[in-house]
């Protein structure tokens, strides 16, 4: 039996492998004879994806429904990949965190122009029937959408911001989850009682959700972009790439998301209310929300007019 030299170059690397590790490199090896080749289906687990879509009511469109936001979910996810890298990259170099970035920015892009599968492509009269079998869930209830935000910013600029002056780095991480900008969505700040659906929210994520404010308290995207190099910081088109950024998350996104619900909720076939119960127009426009991931890269009058042009 002959071996090439690159053969026995890529043996020897597998040898170097295993014993690294402390193993046989024979049983490895061995073991791939018994091995079957992979396909498509069993590495991107087609059937087990395929049959994570059930539906609570037998109106077709409720598919369209839970397909996108799982479609959405699957999203988010990608963009916490992209997120972990820059936030665990050590000694980071502008170009990395600039691809990085733009990955990001894609990825919310293709969501931004996604509404339209929502909003045209399920009818109405569907939709506000089987939306009455989704209450009180809410897609409020992202925990991945809320880590998104943890990832991308300091915690200040996601404190509802009444009460921005009573947050600082010194504030316990309990008392800054209580006043955080969705909180409002579901809570009475005069009596302290929650919502139902931010309540159940709380029970199951609060506790993962005060450990990644905590763990990217120094490592979001915009510490990050801090450690690059002051020339870097002050490049036009990075400088640009992050407001794209933060514009598309918290202006062009949020309205295309409040735009879809607009026309299934305010369509006269329905109480006008959200699943969830919360006062959804006010909750979900930028303008109510003041939430800007960047705000030092904004002029005054850009911050004062956020959201508003919309």
């Amino acid at each position: 039996m002959s071996i090439t030299d690159n053969s026995a170059a890529i043996l020897n690397d597998i040898e170097l492998k295993y014993k690294a590790i402390n193993q046989k490199t024979e049983t490895h090896l061995e073991g791939l004879l018994w091995s079957k080749p992979i396909t498509y289906w069993d590495y991107i687990q087609t059937d087990a994806l395929l049959n994570l879509q059930i539906q609570r009511t037998v109106l077709p469109d409720e598919m369209v429904f839970i397909m996108y936001h799982q479609v959405n979910e699957l999203i988010f996810k990608m963009i916490l990949w992209e997120m972990n890298q820059i936030s665990y990259a050590q000694d980071i170099k502008t170009e990395f965190f600039t691809e990085r970035l733009m990955r990001i920015s894609r990825y919310f892009d293709m969501l931004t122009t996604s509404f339209d599968i929502m909003g045209d492509g399920m009818e109405v009269e569907q939709y506000m029937k089987f939306r009455n079998t989704l209450t009180p869930a809410s897609g409020f209830q992202s925990a991945q959408y809320r880590l998104i935000e943890f990832s991308s910013t300091d915690l200040i600029n996601l404190i509802d911001h009444r009460y921005r002056e009573t947050i600082d780095r010194n504030t316990p991480y309990e008392f800054a989850f209580e006043h955080l900008y969705w909180q409002a969505a579901g809570k009475d700040y005069h009596t302290g009682k929650k919502s139902f659906l931010l309540d159940e929210f709380e029970k199951k994520y609060k506790d993962a959700f005060l450990r990644h404010m905590e763990e990217y308290n120094t490592i979001n995207i915009w510490q990050k972009f801090k450690q690059l190099p002051d020339s870097d910081q002050k490049n036009p088109e990075l400088i640009k790439a992050m407001r794209h950024y933060d514009h598309t998350v918290n202006i062009t996104w949020v309205m295309g998301h409040l735009n879809a619900a607009r026309k299934y909720i305010d369509s006269g076939q329905g109480t006008g209310e959200a699943t969830g119960g919360s006062d959804w127009k006010k909750y979900m426009h930028p303008k109510y929300q003041r939430r800007i991931f960047f705000p030092e890269l904004w002029s005054a009058d850009e911050l004062a007019n956020w959201g508003v042009e919309i």
